[in-house]
């Protein structure tokens, strides 16, 4: 399955606490995506044995609809397209520069 957004991305967060800023994505779970540095929240840890545990801050998931890729021309945030390159291999495209994503 193809995905407009991938891990390693540069993004933009459009909607939420977050908004205006960007981060690289982490990881993606299903419709939620782990954005560096955003949606920082506190979380109680138990201790573990290599762990003191306490209050930690760490990032929270969201929903990938709050965030659109960073075009790398324009350095703004851009939908992305779909389309076959010249070997015939799908890859990603900005709509707002027409470059490619995944070059």
């Amino acid at each position: 399955m193809a995905r407009k957004i991938k891990k390693g991305d540069k993004v933009f967060v459009i909607a939420g606490r977050d908004k205006g800023k960007e981060g690289q994505v982490i990881s993606i779970v299903n419709e939620r995506v782990i954005v560096q540095g955003i949606n920082i929240v506190k979380k109680h840890k138990k201790p573990a044995q290599d762990d003191p545990g306490g209050i930690v801050s760490e990032e929270s998931t969201i929903h990938i609809s709050n965030i659109m890729v960073v075009d790398a021309k324009s350095k703004a945030p851009t939908r992305v397209g779909f389309m076959d390159n010249k070997k015939g291999k799908k890859v990603r495209f900005s709509k707002k520069s027409g470059s490619l994503i995944d070059a």
